[in-house]
């Protein structure tokens, strides 16, 4: 299986810039000199030492071959020029890279072994000059080609070709002995066949094909070629186009990438057939299926403006703020409340008010200490841990007077010192799921993040936790970008879409008493989405709508250095929280619809060949299939690429009915690490993957987020369910634990 991203590098590595490398479904390479995007086809049943020769070969086209209207005005045949070209650009790469020499050996050998020309059952010496020297240049030392005196001159102006004006005159001196050499046979054939000599020969008339001596010597002296035969600067340059050697140039078209074939008079039956094959067999080793399939898409994560993205934790303070002091409720209702709820004529979950939802907090938060306590204790554990294998004795060189005494027979009398090496700074990012189905755990699953948060704080960690919308501009779901906002973004992008946020809810740089605030109206708007019946409303803003996950972690790839700059840390733990799949992501496209002359900015879903290009690394991401948790990690393995000293945790809640298809989706079937998860998962409801995109992706029922491990029973109950509730308790606590636990010993 070809690695294309290998290959791209290999072409980059030869092209001295950092150009973009694409390997699309077409039948020749192209390079687009505005752009500096190389394109080359998907040669898929070429061996390695094969493909690296073509690699090397559309390069030298890219590099040397300029973008000259010659064939508008010549009548060389394109093929002809493409024996002189190609002798010229693969000589000038060997100068360029010594070790492509190897490169091209190989791979013309290869072919030639595989009868690439189709010449096996062809006497060589029945060729034409111009095929003759197309095999002597590509693969002369894997055949026997022989050459008259007259031939080896030509064959040596070709080979002293350093420009392309060089390569006009000797293909046109090419093309004049070719012409001779048919007109000479045509005389033979008709018994009429006067002796055809070069000029310079003594005593006989003979066909003008120009002072050979005088063209050879004259090779290469042109402005920007120096003596030495080195290419100056300004000599060909990359940033002349491409002409693509693989297709005969239309002499008729004003656009040199618009190939066909161009007339050239008199030369009807002068072509080096030997180049019109090698094209051929060339475009062969593309997969005539994969041709046909949908070709290859790139796009790349964009900079995008998180001033607009972002809404700001002031922002957010002031607005949950401002809304729960302005809910006012009648003294007489809230008293009659209370009252149904003492009588016990209305549940209290399901008919309650501000006043109850925030004692519940004050209960929680009072009740969590042991556990966030515990938090801190492992955490504590394993950072003492960490430093006792990091640290290390030195002899100080200052002798230990308590040893003295054993001199005769110790020759360790030193004092020693430890040495602990500072450890590095770590920081958090929360990203927190606001989407609708989040509505069955959202309450539970704020108090996990309550007790995270109140960790960080125990242990001085610097934290941010964002929630990720697309209801806070309420544009809606399915709102998209206006055309004014897509044409901000370049083609290839990947799109987020102008209802996508982030909303800042919690930071470590708050003083407590406004932590203690926001963590209430947080608390206040997570029991009402949960719970039903309540007695006060929540912003509109806050609703809960779609999954903009994927968009997130594009944000990340700004959000993460600016954190680290804020904060001066150095390590970055990015912890999400999430019940389900990303929405689909889409990118930016060009589309130009056949009734209007200029093309718009449109988008298209990203998904099956879907490339991620990231051009800093030099690295890309193919996306196998449409399925959109393989779009995720596909941006999570960018994220961990990008950012190598930050762990991506991902935390999943789960209904008990899903754990099993999730886990064999990165487990696979009937595998051991299947079998093991899947206990795991039955016993204690939880797991923890390590072959997702993430570092580590913990799976968790949402039966069992709610662990607060009350011991709780009926005034009345048997002993048989204080046993049960007891158990209960102390199992919902025991799986906590264990999960809190494997997330602690990342952290530290």
């Amino acid at each position: 299986m070809v690695n294309y991203e290998i290959k791209s590098q290999l072409a980059k590595l030869l092209a001295t810039e950092d150009i973009i490398v694409e390997n699309k479904n077409v039948e020749t390479a192209q390079f687009n000199v505005t752009d500096r995007v190389l394109t080359l086809p998907r040669w898929t049943f070429a061996s390695d030492v094969v493909y690296d020769l073509l690699v090397g070969h559309e390069v030298g086209h890219a590099l040397f071959t300029p973008d000259d209207e010659w064939y508008l005005t010549s009548d060389i045949p394109q093929s002809i020029v493409n024996v002189v070209e190609d002798a010229r650009i693969e000589k000038l790469m060997k100068r360029k890279y010594p070790g492509m020499s190897k490169t091209f050996y190989n791979g013309y050998g290869e072919l030639n072994d595989e009868d690439f020309f189709e010449l096996e059952d062809t006497d060589l010496n029945t060729l034409n000059l111009a095929d003759r020297a197309n095999l002597y240049f590509k693969g002369g030392s894997h055949m026997i080609i022989d050459f008259t005196a007259e031939e080896k001159d030509i064959v040596d102006v070709i080979s002293k070709c350093e420009t392309f004006d060089d390569v006009l005159k000797a293909s046109e001196l090419l093309f004049k002995y070719c012409q001779a050499e048919r007109d000479k046979k045509k005389s033979e054939e008709l018994e009429q066949a006067p002796e055809i000599k070069l000029k310079g020969e003594s005593g006989s008339e003979r066909e003008d094909y120009g002072d050979l001596e005088d063209l050879s010597e004259g090779l290469g002296k042109e402005k920007g070629k120096s003596e030495e035969g080195e290419i100056k600067d300004g000599d060909q340059s990359p940033d002349q186009h491409i002409i693509d050697p693989n297709q005969p140039w239309d002499k008729h078209s004003q656009n040199p990438q618009s190939h066909g074939k161009g007339p050239a008079t008199g030369s009807d039956d002068i072509e080096a057939i030997t180049d019109e094959i090698f094209n051929e067999k060339v475009s062969e080793l593309n997969d005539s299926n994969m041709t046909n399939a949908r070709d290859n898409v790139y796009a790349q994560v964009p900079q995008v403006n998180l001033e607009k993205f972002i809404i700001s934790n002031e922002q957010v303070t002031k607005e949950l703020h401002d809304h729960f002091t302005s809910v006012q409720y009648d003294v007489n209702q809230m008293k009659y409340d209370a009252e149904l709820i003492e009588r016990g004529f209305v549940n209290s979950d399901s008919y309650y008010n501000l006043k109850y939802v925030d004692d519940e907090f004050n209960k929680f938060k009072k009740s969590a200490q042991k556990g966030v306590n515990y938090l801190v204790k492992e955490f504590e554990m394993k950072k003492s841990a960490d430093a006792y294998a990091r640290t290390a004795i030195s002899k100080t060189g200052v002798l230990d007077t308590s040893k003295l005494h054993t001199y005769k027979f110790n020759e360790d009398i030193f004092k020693k010192i430890n040495i602990v090496p500072d450890g590095k700074n770590h920081g958090l990012i929360f990203s927190l799921d606001w989407s609708g189905s989040m509505s069955r755990c959202m309450l539970n699953t704020m108090k996990q993040l309550f007790e995270l948060v109140w960790f960080c704080q125990k242990v001085q960690i610097p934290f941010d936790v964002y929630a990720f919308s697309n209801q806070y501009t309420n544009r809606g779901y399915y709102s998209y970008s206006t055309q004014e906002e897509l044409n901000a973004f370049n083609v290839g992008d990947l799109v987020v879409e102008s209802n996508f946020n982030l909303l800042h809810f919690l930071t470590s740089s708050v003083n407590k008493r406004d932590m203690d605030a926001q963590l209430l109206n947080l608390w206040r708007c997570a029991y009402a989405l949960t719970k039903r019946g309540a007695r006060y409303d929540y912003p509109e803003k806050y609703w809960l709508g779609g999954t903009p996950l994927n968009e997130t972690f594009v944000s990340l790839h700004q959000i993460i250095p600016q954190f680290k700059k804020t904060n001066n840390v150095q390590k970055v733990q990015c912890v999400v929280l999430t019940d389900g799949e990303s929405q689909p992501l889409k990118y930016h496209r060009e589309v130009q619809r056949q009734w209007e002359d200029e093309p718009y900015m449109g988008t298209n879903y990203f998904g099956e060949s879907c490339v991620l290009r990231d051009r800093k690394l030099g690295k890309t991401y193919i996306s196998k299939d449409s399925c959109r948790y393989e779009v995720t990690d596909m941006l999570l393995e960018n994220l961990k690429d990008n950012f190598p000293q930050i762990n991506f945790i991902g935390i999943r809640v789960l209904p008990s009915r899903e754990g099993g298809s999730f886990i064999r989706r990165y487990c696979g079937y009937e595998t051991q690490e299947t079998e093991k998860m899947m206990r795991r998962w039955k016993k204690e409801r939880s797991f923890a993957i390590k072959t997702s995109g993430y570092h580590t992706y913990f799976g968790m029922a949402s039966s069992a987020l709610n662990n607060d491990g009350e011991f709780t029973v009926k005034e009345d109950a048997t002993k048989a369910e204080i046993k049960r509730a007891f158990g209960k308790s102390l199992k919902g606590k025991k799986m906590n634990k264990k999960i809190l636990s494997e997330f602690i010993e990342l952290v530290a």
